[in-house]
């Protein structure tokens, strides 16, 4: 399978997209750390629950990405990297609008479906080794 141009490693061995997606993914598990803490001692109710599901997600989703972006870059795992991210992104973002500004959450769902679908591409994209 030919590999996308973006995906061209770098001298240390990772494409730029991969670098690009790691670091995004740390900041995201970050993030994610910080909305925990915020969800368990800033606000209560809906908002705290929602706020702490966004943080689940965007913490185990971040790392996941993180980590990810080390191995060897190939088509499927590049794309599987960005709906995760995209979806975490996605999905957490909505929760946490809901929780912080009283956004709706219709975004939610979306996100949710891509990340299950990255993570059925991940597993095609390992079980091809």
């Amino acid at each position: 399978m030919l590999e996308p141009q973006h995906a061209a490693p770098s001298k240390r061995g990772v494409s730029l997209f991969g670098r690009l997606a790691g670091a995004g993914g740390a900041l995201c598990a970050g993030t994610g750390v910080a909305m925990a803490a915020y969800a368990s001692h800033g606000v209560t109710g809906q908002a705290a629950s929602w706020l702490q599901t966004a943080a689940l997600f965007a913490f185990g989703h971040g790392a996941a990405v993180a980590l990810l972006s080390a191995l060897p870059a190939r088509a499927l795992r590049l794309l599987a990297m960005a709906l995760l991210l995209v979806g975490m992104l996605l999905f957490s973002g909505s929760l946490a609008g809901a929780a912080l500004l009283a956004w709706p959450t219709a975004l939610a769902p979306f996100g949710g479906s891509l990340m299950m679908l990255g993570w059925l591409l991940l597993a095609i994209d390992l079980a091809r080794g």
